[in-house]
């Protein structure tokens, strides 16, 4: 009897064990769930957070990256051409800038930076044109609008440079050579037009008596580019500076150009005891 009393209480105890062994492990299932939970929350959080930061540095980066290159907008709009030709003093000029691309008609154009060469202008359509008055490289920029609402507009920068018609440069420095006093320059013609060329050098004496040491008279071909010519002569002794005059005339347009040279300083001839 007492052998079945005492298995009867270990069968016991042992269903308690096993029910409570049971509850531990429902309770640790149940917290290992809610843990696994909580998990899959914050990683949501985080890639929530991560596509919310990537978002932002995205418009972080559009909003403080260069701006689209003014020279065409989003619809393709451009000016062409490119580059502008060089021109020259009193020379006509005459380009058609052009709006490519989609656009809503009429373009307008207009300078918004810089200046045009003295004696060139700008139409409301787009016409270069004009003579320039001056030497010189000039820098400006160019827009565009077009005819929609809002409109669409465009710019670009350009430059124009005007060369001097003629040039003149030394090409063997004046110099005394014995005697005399003599050398060589060399004269370009950058118009489009032949140039009716004038061509003086004089030695002026101290005292301001001046002796012609070199003279020519000719048509200097359009485009030619370094043309040598001499000049010498035999002077009394003295201390001389000399003068290099170059004058060109186009009659047809009424235009005329003048170049000069001089010597730093005297140049002494002294022959004999």
């Amino acid at each position: 009897m007492k052998s079945r009393r005492t298995e009867f209480a270990q069968t016991i105890r042992c269903r308690i064990a096993l029910a409570a062994m049971l509850a531990v492990g429902v309770a640790g299932a149940a917290q290992l769930l809610a843990a696994q939970k909580d998990a899959a929350a914050g990683d949501a959080t985080t890639m929530a957070d991560n596509v919310a930061a990537e978002d932002s540095q995205i418009g972080s980066d559009q909003d403080n990256g260069s701006s689209q290159d003014d020279t065409q907008n989003e619809n393709g709009l451009r000016i062409e051409p490119t580059k502008l030709p060089p021109t020259y003093p009193l020379g006509p000029y005459h380009v058609q800038l052009q709006g490519k691309g989609n656009y809503v008609p009429t373009l307008h154009w207009s300078v918004v930076q810089g200046k045009l060469p003295p004696g060139i202008n700008l139409t409301d359509d787009g016409l270069l044109q004009g003579e320039a008055q001056r030497a010189g490289e000039f820098d400006f920029v160019i827009a565009v609008k077009d005819g929609s609402q809002p409109r669409q507009a465009v710019q670009r920068g350009y430059e124009i440079k005007v060369a001097d018609a003629i040039t003149v440069a030394w090409k063997v420095p004046a110099h005394v050579n014995g005697n005399r006093i003599e050398g060589s320059v060399e004269v370009s013609n950058a118009t489009l037009d032949d140039v009716d060329l004038t061509y003086d050098v004089k030695a002026v004496a101290d005292n301001g008596r001046a002796t012609e040491i070199g003279y020519q008279h000719f048509p200097l071909t359009k485009g030619t580019i370094g043309m040598a010519l001499p000049f010498g002569d035999t002077l009394p002794n003295g201390a001389y500076v000399v003068n290099v005059s170059v004058e060109g005339a186009i009659a047809k347009r009424k235009a005329f150009y003048r170049q000069q040279l001089q010597t730093q300083g005297p140049l002494h001839v002294a022959v004999g005891p």
